[in-house]
């Protein structure tokens, strides 16, 4: 029973942190965190895309899920320790 709620928590937090990128997604942006810098522009277009997402634009929403499912991931721990 445990592990279906951590889960269920984990695949939340994936979808909701990657329809959270996609809306948010930027024409052309830059993060930095630390030492750390991602650079997105709309310039660039992903392989096997018809013109919709560029490359840039698919990574903000890969961060963003990958966000999401850490926070899901936690989230469902911690329900789990209550129980």
């Amino acid at each position: 029973m445990g592990s279906s709620v951590r889960l269920a928590a984990l695949l939340l937090g994936l979808l909701i942190g990657a329809v959270t990128g996609y809306v948010t997604r930027p024409m052309a942006a830059e993060i930095k965190i630390g030492q750390v810098s991602v650079e997105f522009s709309d310039n660039q277009v992903s392989a096997g895309s018809a013109g919709g997402l560029s490359g840039g634009q698919i990574r903000h929403i890969f961060i963003f899920a990958l966000v999401g499912g850490v926070a899901g991931a936690l989230a469902g721990v911690l329900i789990d320790r209550r129980r």
